[in-house]
């Protein structure tokens, strides 16, 4: 996925009014170029910021998450979803 963010880097520090065409820069940075067209044009985003969004805890609270699970079954508890939950 190198490529189309290069690509993308390149089209955003185009001018405004500046001629250019999908095609060439799909061509020369190894991209779909409608894909490229799509995210430059904000009607799509990148699959990892898309599943991001969805998630609903962030990398930081899953770690927390787990790390109280192990710790929980570390003491000889018995895990209960009212247990996670809280």
């Amino acid at each position: 996925m190198a490529g189309i963010e290069a690509a993308l880097t390149v089209l955003e520090s185009l001018k405004l009014g500046d001629c250019f065409t999908y095609t060439l820069y799909a061509n020369k940075y190894n991209c779909n170029r409608s894909t490229l067209s799509k995210r430059h044009r904000g009607v799509q985003e990148a699959r990892t910021t898309k599943l991001a969004n969805g998630r609903l805890l962030n990398n930081a609270q899953e770690r927390q998450l787990v790390q109280y699970i192990h710790d929980l079954v570390g003491r000889g508890l018995p895990l209960s979803r009212p247990m996670i939950r809280n």
